[in-house]
């Protein structure tokens, strides 16, 4: 018998705010000055869900003419680009509503950084509240999925044993982390079949809001 949910570990990129049209835009423009030119879909395949400095290794195997200085001067331009206004994604306040009436606690685990959750997150400053600093970066711990220590990390600092968590996320990097946690996964796919996530141990869902109707609250 499955236990009852205890906590739900959100990703943030594609999963809370819909951040990840604008990066991938920015992106494969920025790949393409530096000489290497790819379609969206494979971009998505070889770079969602890792870290800007495993973008850059992978890039520069694929031969773009990174500088030294990638990481850094991408991640202000994209920082920019995503202050101009990064929406939600569809049904998070809804989700969160039905998780709080149900007294589940919740929490942020991305790859993404401190600063980045804080601009995109920041922009939906009653939803950002709900979380009560409950924000967790891969990168500060410096255990980025697929690892599974970052899922780990949230799962405790919820008070929640990780077999009566359940993340949710939209890259198979976050899925297979949290397959390695032992925590129970509901892999968002919006936009393809989610064979992909499901490959690493995900139930797809494609929506947001059939989270509840799954935990029956």
């Amino acid at each position: 018998m499955t236990p009852p949910i205890r906590a739900v570990l959100f990703d943030c990129d594609g999963v809370l705010v819909d951040s990840e049209s604008l990066t991938f835009d920015l992106l494969a423009v920025d790949l393409a000055g530096h000489g290497l030119r790819m379609p969206r879909a494979e971009m998505e395949v070889q770079f969602l869900g890792g870290t800007m400095q495993g973008l850059y290794d992978k890039a520069r195997a694929l031969g773009a003419d990174l500088p030294p200085s990638w990481v850094a001067d991408f991640y202000e331009k994209l920082y920019a680009k995503l202050e101009q206004g990064t929406g939600l994604i569809d049904g998070v306040t809804e989700v969160l509503d039905r998780l709080d009436a149900a007294g589940i606690p919740y929490a942020v685990g991305s790859n993404g950084s401190d600063r980045k959750m804080g601009i995109t997150l920041g922009q939906h400053p009653d939803i950002l509240a709900r979380f009560r600093g409950h924000l967790y970066s891969g990168q500060t711990l410096g255990c980025p999925k697929p690892d599974p220590g970052l899922w780990l990390h949230a799962a405790a600092a919820l008070g929640a044993d990780p077999a009566a968590c359940v993340v949710v996320d939209d890259s198979p990097t976050g899925c297979l982390g949290a397959q390695r946690a032992g925590i129970r996964c509901f892999g968002l796919a919006e936009h393809d079949d989610g064979a992909a996530l499901a490959a690493v141990g995900a139930e797809v869902i494609r929506s947001l809001r059939e989270i509840p109707g799954k935990l029956g609250i």
